[in-house]
């Protein structure tokens, strides 16, 4: 038996492929029902009521459950937790989840895994031969340390959930990912003043092109990535501008070498004037706040959009490959411990376009290695090595990603995809030589 922790999307997708060769699993969540994150209602979800996908559905559904023609093509969150309940329905996944529980801790014993859960005020052990941790990586708030001391509110996006939190006050929104983007365009509906404060710059895409969703054009040509990355980068500042033009920083990188912010709706308030842009911090002092190029302002409120931490407090570093000087475990594939074979890291990964098409693929490919290593085949067995020796494969494309610890899990989509398909081939390959071979007729 095999224990799956988490059913959002990376969950689900783990626990059908595990269902389609027949391993014995058990999943474990947290909260009533399916959807991780995506569910608003589980108080352990970090959704705010205006959310959207900021990939387009096509892009990201799962190719064997699409989503319906009815949806739009950037689903509100709502959307996406009917979608998942939709999906564990439909493919019976239900009765394999324990709802409700809290895995407390995880410990090798006797070449499987000791887990122990809490569920209604009530522990429980049990021993498992595998445990794929699938619980997302948006849990942990990164609350940078500010200069000084604020005498408003200081509060993580992770806190938030609707504007109304921004009635009559002056905002300071600091960081610019997707979710500071988002969250900066409802404040200005409802605040008195909304600031931006910035230490480096972004590339901002808008969300449609030509009445389509941007991450379905192209792709018809596959240019070499130096000469994609220019004509990319010309074609984005011929639509948008510059950020510069916006009174934002430029980007010290080239473009698709950090995730790019999804949103045009953040430059059009900014060139209207609803909000101003600001530099890093540096001090604060009652409500002023004091930034870097000598202004300063006053505030109310300080909003922290400032990413989160990778964080698995269940499970001991050493487990997962993880020195204390690194920012993310060193896994093959982001997924496989060099050492363990039935300890593996689900979703741990980001890549623009890889959609839960791609990580279903890689739940693809982990359930088609544990049910090859089982049967002891030639396949697994030179995956084994791989692993091994491949921990720390770079799967950058050639991209120099900036130097961000949300980044240290971050891969090239093409170069991710080519791994996951060669293994799983030469997987299935193995499997095909292990099924049953029918009996001739006599």
């Amino acid at each position: 038996m095999y224990a799956v922790i988490g059913a959002g999307p990376m969950g689900l997708a783990t626990a059908r492929n595990l269902q389609k060769l027949d391993i014995p699993f058990v999943g474990l969540e947290l909260n009533n029902d399916v959807g991780g994150l995506w569910d608003i209602d589980n108080p352990h979800s970090t959704m705010y009521e205006t959310a959207h996908l900021i990939s387009s559905k096509r892009m990201t559904e799962f190719a064997e459950f699409p989503m319906g023609e009815a949806v739009a093509s950037y689903p509100h969150h709502s959307e996406l937790k009917r979608y998942f309940r939709d999906y564990a329905t439909h493919f019976d996944l239900y009765r394999h989840y324990e709802f409700n529980t809290r895995v407390i801790s995880i410990s090798s014993q006797s070449g499987g895994w000791q887990l122990v859960t809490e569920r209604n005020g009530e522990q429980q052990s049990r021993h498992v031969e595998g445990v794929l941790i699938a619980n997302g990586t948006l849990h942990t708030p990164n609350r940078p340390q500010l200069p000084g001391e604020f005498s408003g509110r200081i509060m993580h996006s992770s806190e938030y959930r609707d504007p109304s939190v921004f009635k009559d006050k002056r905002v300071l929104i600091v960081g610019c990912g997707n979710s500071g983007a988002d969250i900066a365009v409802d404040a200005v509906h409802h605040a008195k003043s909304v600031d931006m404060s910035l230490r480096r710059g972004y590339y901002f895409l808008p969300k449609f092109l030509k009445g389509r969703p941007i991450d379905t054009l192209g792709g018809k040509f596959k240019l070499p990535r130096k000469l994609k990355q220019r004509v990319d980068a010309a074609l984005i500042r011929f639509i948008m501008g510059k950020p510069s033009d916006y009174g934002l920083p430029d980007p010290d990188y080239r473009l698709y070498e950090s995730h790019p912010v999804v949103n045009s709706l953040i430059l059009h308030h900014l060139g209207h004037g609803d909000i101003k842009a600001r530099r890093d911090i540096q001090g604060l002092n009652g409500n002023e706040v004091d930034f870097v190029d000598g202004e300063s302002a006053e505030y109310d409120l300080i909003l922290l959009a400032t990413g989160y931490q990778l964080d698995y407090p269940f499970v001991d570093r050493q487990h997962l490959n993880w020195p204390a000087q690194l920012d993310a475990p060193q896994l093959y594939l982001n997924v496989f411990h060099p050492e363990h074979h039935n300890l593996f890291m689900m979703g741990m990964i980001e890549a623009a376009g890889l959609g839960w098409e791609g990580r279903n693929l890689q739940a693809r490919l982990t359930a088609l290695y544990i049910h090859q290593r089982q049967q002891c085949s030639a396949a697994a067995l030179t995956f084994d090595q791989t692993k091994r020796t491949q921990a720390t494969a770079n799967l950058d494309g050639g991209y120099d990603y900036i130097k961000l610890a949300r980044m240290a899990y971050y891969v090239n989509k093409d170069a991710y995809l080519a791994a996951l398909k060669q293994h799983i081939a030469e997987l299935e390959a193995g499997l095909e030589q292990h099924a049953p071979q029918p009996v001739a007729a006599t």
